[in-house]
């Protein structure tokens, strides 16, 4: 198979202007038609039983993939993953895995945005002298050193 660069390359060799010419013409209007197309999902729905259900009603009924059905509905992929295959969130128990890791996600974004980092530990840099001071690991005894020859 080719590509259009060696098409187009085979046309400059053949001469044939006109038809170099019309491929241009068509990616002039390519480019006009062209846009930026806006981030797939900018912020996630939150996911709740009844998209749950909604994700596993698609997944029943349709042949869309999991990607495909993340992007109708604004989730991750992932997640629509974790319902299809494991059940996750299909339950509105507060107490279940799913729902706790995401209320702690979402105090660590408030705590983050609030400006109330978690203060970082510092780790002191040891000095040449207190490297020569320590005593070296013993080694495998059976080894043979040098001297030993």
């Amino acid at each position: 198979m080719t590509t259009l660069k060696e098409f187009e390359d085979a046309l400059r060799e053949q001469g044939m202007h006109m038809a170099l010419a019309i491929l241009e013409k068509l990616r002039e209007r390519d480019r006009t038609k062209r846009s930026v197309a806006p981030a797939r999902r900018i912020a996630g729905r939150k996911m709740t039983p009844e998209l749950a259900r909604r994700i596993l009603e698609l997944h029943g009924t349709t042949e869309m993939t999991q990607q495909e059905i993340a992007f109708q509905l604004g989730v991750n992929q992932g997640r629509v993953n974790e319902v299809i295959k494991r059940g996750k969130w299909l339950h509105d128990d507060p107490a279940s895995p799913e729902a706790v890791a995401r209320d702690k996600a979402k105090a660590r974004m408030a705590v983050d945005a609030a400006g109330k980092r978690p203060e970082r530990r510092v780790i002191k840099p040891v000095s040449a002298s207190d490297k020569k001071a320590s005593k070296p690991k013993p080694g495998n005894q059976a080894q043979l050193l040098l001297g030993d020859l």
